[in-house]
């Protein structure tokens, strides 16, 4: 990567068609986009959804790390257009899916746009990402927030496990 490459980190998750699938596809195709390199993955996890009505599958979550000279605004487009290639479909909020990928962070970039806001606003409250982006950064710091290793306690009731 050249010198104007930052970190990026982008979050993995899935509960419908085969995750694991998935989930090396969203490998494939991040390492194919310009000027882009994936630098590690975390280990799968099983979470129960969070925050949906009725009855879903578990997820399958993971965190992927990037070194990348993609702004944030293409790189979201660029992981919504793999999501599409994933079969992605919206038919409504928090509907059940084959790839769902969120751009947790881009370098140390504190972004507050229509469609776009970095870092992802909930991501300190949720064990899913919380417990893989340790697993590959745990040295990490979430902008504006803190030390990904003192917001892992905050999220220690909700209900995470190795696949």
């Amino acid at each position: 990567m050249t010198a104007t490459s930052v970190r990026a980190y982008v979050a993995f998750g899935a509960n419908l068609g085969e995750p694991r699938a998935a989930l090396l596809s969203a490998i494939e195709a991040l390492s194919a986009l310009p000027e882009t390199r994936v630098v590690s993955h975390s280990s799968c996890y099983r979470t129960a959804p969070l925050g949906v009505e009725g009855e879903q599958p578990d997820y399958t979550n993971a965190v992927i790390a990037i070194d990348t000279t993609l702004a944030p605004r293409p790189l979201l487009e660029a992981l919504l257009a793999i999501e599409h290639a994933g079969g992605r479909t919206r038919d409504y909020h928090q509907a059940p899916r084959t790839m769902d990928l969120d751009l947790l962070m881009h370098g140390d970039s504190i972004v507050e746009e229509p469609g776009l806001i970095l870092p992802h606003p909930r991501m300190h409250l949720r064990a899913f990402v919380l417990h893989p982006l340790a697993e590959i950064a745990p040295d990490a710091s979430v902008p504006g927030i803190g030390p990904v290793a003192a917001l892992l306690p905050g999220v220690g009731d909700q209900q995470i496990s190795l696949l």
